[in-house]
């Protein structure tokens, strides 16, 4: 069962593109041990070459006929990969290499049409996505995948947004980098730092200023691998309960 559908031979967003991936699959132990996936890209080669694209990289999928079908790791990667760069062509020997049964087909290919992804046959030299965008029946179902998607995109983050909002009620920071302090090696150094602050009958305190100068002389490096300042002193202490809050002043780091 192969789609066939007639389109304009044009790929990409913007008339001819460049790059592509090329995606190859084989299902049965034979082909997997064969030279099935060697034939099939020599044939998106050979189509790339006429056609003067350029095969950024190939995905090799190997589905033995214990598997379930429909999960395919080498594809969910080159997906991720089509949405991080902005190349959005993929190049398939055939309809029948993107999945054995219909149905398969016409839900990967609904999808990609949804996510703006040019799928190219070429056996046929078929923009297959572009085809089935141009069918009233199932743009419309391209339509409603992409509102549902969007749909369940909101719902999720005001899910998260509602748990964030409950752990930080409780326990009053939900999410983000830990705070300074929260490894061995941090709490040592934060102890110093706490100690370096405060004032006794026989110690006074350094200035925020003055912390800083002397952890930087030692050459010990802030969380992010920086240099430390007076601000981010204040602000480390200031995350500590057991430290009292003085805010240090903008102009001159000292005890008020």
């Amino acid at each position: 069962n192969i789609i066939k559908l007639k389109s304009k031979k044009t790929y990409g967003n913007k008339g001819m593109i460049n790059s592509v991936y090329a995606y190859c699959r084989v299902s049965g132990k034979k082909q997997i041990d064969g030279h099935g996936l060697e034939r099939q890209l020599d044939s998106i080669r050979k189509f790339c070459r006429r056609e003067k694209l350029r095969i950024l990289k190939t995905f090799n999928e190997q589905v033995s006929g214990t598997k379930d079908e429909t999960k395919r790791p080498e594809f969910s990667k080159m997906i991720t990969d089509i949405l991080s760069n902005g190349i959005n062509t993929i190049v398939v020997e055939s309809m029948d290499r993107l999945a054995r049964e219909y149905w398969i087909q016409e839900h990967l290919v609904i999808y990609l049409a949804s996510k703006g992804i040019d799928l190219i046959a070429a056996n046929t030299g078929e923009n297959i996505t572009r085809a089935i965008s141009e069918d009233p029946m199932k743009k419309a179902l391209i339509q409603m995948q992409g509102i549902f998607a969007e749909l369940d995109k909101s719902m999720l983050i005001k899910r998260l947004h509602k748990a964030r909002q409950k752990v930080k009620k409780e326990t009053g920071r939900c999410e983000g980098q830990k705070p300074y302090g929260a490894t061995p090696q941090e709490a040592e150094i934060l102890k110093r730092v706490r100690y370096m602050r405060r004032s006794s009958k026989y110690h006074r305190g350094m200035t925020y200023q003055a912390i800083a100068d002397q952890l930087n002389d030692e050459g010990i490096p802030t969380k992010r691998g920086r240099q430390w300042t007076p601000v981010l002193v204040y602000n480390i202490l200031k995350r500590n309960r057991k430290f009292k809050r003085t805010k240090p002043s903008q102009t001159k780091y000292s005890r008020r």
